[in-house]
């Protein structure tokens, strides 16, 4: 099948409104328990895996508090006693324990990155299948720029929060309350001087916390800005190009671009004041240690050994505090991200299969609109009360003016959209009762714009039957008329077609989407002006293969070109959202109305 993906109508500038569309107005706390409660289900099917993580992170913290411990023993007996055979027998255990925590770490790391990626492609392919089932309304309205930024961006930011991150958190948390513990059964008066410059770092992280949920948010609002305007101009470079309008583009993304850096700039400012108050907090209670404890030591109230031991522990006490600090800003940035990618998650498809949907059955072909109205959204109502029987193996041609309303009536039928009101009826199978599957499997979509993905050429035919040979390829391209466009190629149908067909034209590009729909067998074709940008010789050659395509099935043609449609069984004048006339080709003529001042319009353009 050849179905067509709408793309969003925004202009250019649109990622601008994205910025304020995706979070610039920085909804939710700083830690939302809800979204972080919906994320962790992401990690329970590796719930072994990062079992084993925790408790290679406790073995590895306990080892981490055992090491300066053994210095402390080292230094006030086998060494202040000179008793080399115990200092032997510590040094051995220090070995033991360094090589322990090599050991757990390194088992650490390996499960948390192996449950990461894991939880970055799962999440992702979730995103994905979901964005697949939402409706084409969606997609007209939301930037393709600013979607990619969701799946891979913020999906990125999750995981390292969900994978890494928590693990970090219990494991500094612990490490932190061990080495207090430690640190008052050694010396409490020692450790109650060593603690008093931790108010000072309340008050910094409280301030720190209180900026960087602010900054952290805007950063995800802004690259999602540059994303979307990135992957909108260079979908739009053509045009761009056309009118030279290189620099209007530059300075629009230079917009996008400086607010994105300034909204990085002001957080990683936060990051490097805060990061240096840290560790000016740690050498200033390095100091009071080494005053304080020197004194003990002088007057015989401490060993040397606590004190080396102390000297140790707020070494690794300040670490743990750097290392949370730097978790707080991945959690904001996660948190913003979370709520963006499950709002994703939450939005409903416009479009849905009901609960009790059947099967369509094998479709005759017969298409009945009863009372057919339609809006976008709730706006401008864009069809007004549209009643057409299209009989089986009937064509069915519709005509008018630019924005009358034949796109919509055919994107009904194909259920891309619902009806405001009234039925869209197929086989006397109301189109809401079916399942979406069962019906566009038996429908094709030949559009003005064809699009091809990239790959082969085989590939792209054979996407209208994924189980298709290859002799049924090119039989599809025989009957399509490109079958010896691509023996001329020099891979033939193993040619690799660019972005979106970039290396062939818009007739060759039609012609191959022909043949995709000719592989698909639909019983009921929708043509979207297939011919309107082509030219004459592909027209041609186009109308042959159409010929062949249409025999025995319901065929819905929107023409621009009114030669093209001149022996359909029927045709539909639309003007304003409403049939004005319908009729064979020679009856609209002699009824002298709207169709008779179209064709006379457009065969008086061609003949001068």
């Amino acid at each position: 099948m050849g179905f067509s993906i709408g793309t969003s109508g925004g202009g250019m500038g649109g990622p601008r409104g994205a910025i304020q569309r995706f979070g610039d107005k920085g909804e939710g706390g700083s830690f939302n328990l809800s979204v972080v409660t919906r994320l962790l289900r992401y990690i329970r099917p590796y719930s072994w895996q990062m079992l084993v993580a925790f408790v290679a992170m406790i073995a590895s913290s306990g080892l981490t508090l055992l090491a300066p411990y053994l210095v402390k023993i080292a230094i006030d007996q086998p060494i202040a006693q000179g008793d080399l055979d115990g200092l032997n027998r510590i040094a051995l255990v220090m070995l033991l324990a360094f090589t322990g925590l090599y050991i757990t770490s390194s088992v650490q790391s390996y499960l948390l990155s192996w449950v990461g990626q894991r939880v970055l492609a799962n999440l992702r392919a979730e995103l994905f299948r979901h964005l697949q089932h939402l409706s084409l309304g969606y997609h007209d309205r939301n930037i393709i720029g600013v979607t990619i930024s969701r799946v891979i961006s913020d999906v990125a930011v999750i995981n390292q929060l969900l994978s890494e991150g928590l693990v970090t958190l219990f494991g500094d948390a612990l490490l932190l309350v061990g080495i207090v513990a430690v640190m008052i059964s050694m010396s409490p008066r020692l450790a109650l001087v060593t603690f008093s410059v931790l108010p000072l770092m309340i008050l910094a992280t409280a301030l720190f916390a209180r900026r960087a949920k602010v900054a952290f948010r805007k950063t995800r609002a802004r690259i999602a800005a540059v994303v979307g305007d990135l992957a909108e101009n260079l979908s739009g470079m053509r045009v761009i190009q056309a009118f030279a309008q290189e620099d209007a583009s530059l300075e629009r993304f230079d917009e996008v671009n400086r607010a994105n850096r300034d909204a990085n700039v002001e957080a990683m400012a936060l990051s490097f004041v805060f990061l240096p108050t840290v560790e000016f907090l740690g050498m200033l209670a390095t100091g009071v240690v080494l005053l304080f404890g020197g004194m003990a030591v002088v007057d015989g109230s401490l060993t040397l050994g606590v004190v080396v031991a102390f000297l140790a522990y707020v070494t690794r006490f300040f670490q743990p505090i750097q290392e949370l600090s730097q978790l707080y800003t991945t959690m904001q940035a996660a948190m913003a991200g979370g709520e963006r990618v499950l709002n994703l998650l939450d939005t409903q498809p416009e479009v849905a299969d009901r609960p009790h949907a059947v099967e369509m059955p094998p479709i005759t072909g017969r298409v009945e609109l009863r009372h057919v109205s339609f809006s976008y959204q709730g706006e401008v109502e864009i069809l007004h009360d549209i009643n057409l029987m299209i009989e089986p193996g009937q064509t069915v041609a519709l005509v008018g003016p630019t924005g009358a309303g034949k796109t919509s009536i055919a994107n009904l039928v194909a259920r891309f959209y619902e009806v405001t009101e009234g039925e869209v009826l197929i086989d006397g199978y109301d189109v809401r009762d079916v399942t979406q599957h069962s019906l566009r499997s038996q429908m094709g979509l030949v559009s003005q714009d064809p699009f091809l993905f990239s790959g082969t050429i085989a590939d792209n035919i054979r996407l209208g039957s994924l189980k298709a040979d290859s002799e049924a390829v090119e039989q599809a391209a025989r009957m399509a008329n490109v079958h010896d466009f691509i023996t001329s190629l020099p891979d033939g149908y193993d040619t690799r077609i660019q972005e979106n067909g970039a290396n062939l034209s818009v007739g060759q590009r039609q012609l191959i989407s022909i043949a995709r729909a000719v592989l698909a067998d639909p019983r009921i074709l929708i043509m979207d002006e297939a011919t309107s940008s082509v030219d004459m010789v592909t027209e041609m050659l186009i109308q042959d293969a159409l010929q062949q395509l249409l025999q025995g099935r319901t065929a819905i043609v929107i023409a621009h070109r009114l030669s093209t449609i001149i022996h359909a069984d029927l045709t539909c004048v639309i003007e304003d959202g409403r049939i004005v006339e319908q009729g064979r080709h020679d009856q609209l003529l002699a009824a002298q109305g709207l169709y008779h001042q179209l064709y006379e319009r457009q065969f008086v353009t061609t003949a001068e």
